[in-house]
């Protein structure tokens, strides 16, 4: 019954996902508040050289990497450093407070979703109305 929508299932994750990115990689690039938070995390917990430059490295990643989401670019490819970006945040930041989201400061369930939901669009494709698809469909009408 629903076969003929399936190439839509992406869609809400592809949104949801990439909204998320983009609303997290944000206050890293504009926000002096949110740039400084992630630098100190970046020094203090982690010891990450460069850690003025790389904080806008991980805004970058998260707001282009949720934009491409949203577009449905190359979803395969930009999943990759968003799963590194959560991985880093989970075993660095929120492992510690447990499972739980509900706990401040938060726990790595959050961290598991967007991990989840980033293979899934890995494997999966990022399916109808997605840059992807449009690029695949116009491969196919080359072949022929």
């Amino acid at each position: 019954m629903f076969d003929k929508w399936s190439s839509y299932s992406p869609l809400p994750l592809r949104l949801i996902l990439g909204f998320g990115m983009i609303y997290h990689g944000w206050p890293k690039i504009f926000s002096s508040e949110g740039h400084d938070g992630v630098v100190g995390m970046l020094r203090d917990m982690i010891g990450v050289p460069f850690p003025e430059f790389m904080a806008y490295v991980v805004g970058l990643v998260e707001l282009f990497g949720g934009l491409a989401l949203i577009a449905g670019a190359f979803v395969a490819i930009v999943s990759i450093p968003l799963i590194i970006d959560m991985l880093v945040a989970m075993f660095t930041f929120h492992l510690p407070n447990g499972f739980n989201f509900m706990h401040q400061p938060p726990g790595i369930e959050v961290n598991l979703l967007y991990i989840a939901g980033l293979a899934t669009l890995m494997i999966m494709g990022a399916g109808a109305l997605s840059v992807d698809d449009m690029r695949k469909g116009k491969s196919d009408e080359a072949v022929t």
